[in-house]
């Protein structure tokens, strides 16, 4: 039997939000082969350090860990998006140290998960839903700060990667700007559950939809 556990935020811990409807992981199971299980570690708002507290509660027969994490890292650093700034330069030096901090942060994480030896893939920040246009514009691009470091760290391990930003990409896919609805946690479940049962030389490097 194999065992999948979902660690992060509340990308995968989403029961707050969806009224009543399934969350992320009670959609998984039923798409998951007979005998196998699926839990939730997952904390609605914790951010990357936070990952460390969730492995101590991995379940002993743990055989897949899937991580979906660095949301809330972003969204606690939102507020540079609204400091002034004298230069081009001087905005997208800010944007390198919440950069720098942040992929500090994930490689540690990573290095962290990888001691426990399981098949770990690992999910970007997908692009929210803001309804202000200027302020969607300006998040999406933000967060392709905290992607790229995720992205690098991912692949310089060789951990398969769900593409968030593409399996999100429709409005009913968010319950509010930055949380999953019933219909994009579908769609997440789907990724997860074709990812962990994939036959590893078939697996493909980027799950998209």
């Amino acid at each position: 039997m194999s065992h999948v556990v979902l660690l992060g935020d509340s990308i995968f811990d989403n029961a707050a939000y969806v009224g009543g409807g399934p969350d992320v992981v009670a959609q998984l199971r039923p798409l998951l082969p007979a005998g196998w299980r699926a839990t939730l570690r997952a904390v609605d708002g914790a951010v990357t350090v936070g990952i460390s507290r969730q492995l101590q509660q991995l379940p002993a027969d743990a055989s897949h860990l899937v991580i979906s994490t660095g949301g809330n890292d972003a969204l606690g650093q939102s507020g540079v998006l609204d400091e002034r700034a004298f230069s081009i330069a001087g905005a997208v030096d800010r944007l390198a140290g919440v950069r720098e901090r942040f992929q500090h942060d994930y490689r540690a994480m990573l290095d962290t998960v990888m001691a426990r030896r399981l098949p770990t893939a690992v999910c970007t920040i997908y692009d929210t839903r803001y309804p202000d246009a200027q302020r969607q514009r300006l998040v999406v691009t933000a967060l392709t700060v905290f992607n790229d470091a995720i992205t690098r760290e991912a692949f310089s391990r060789g951990l398969p990667l769900i593409d968030l930003r593409l399996l999100c990409d429709e409005d009913e896919d968010y319950a509010n700007p930055i949380e999953p609805s019933v219909h994009g946690g579908a769609k997440i479940a789907r990724a997860i559950a074709a990812l962990v049962t994939a036959p590893a030389a078939r697996r493909p490097e980027v799950y998209a939809r």
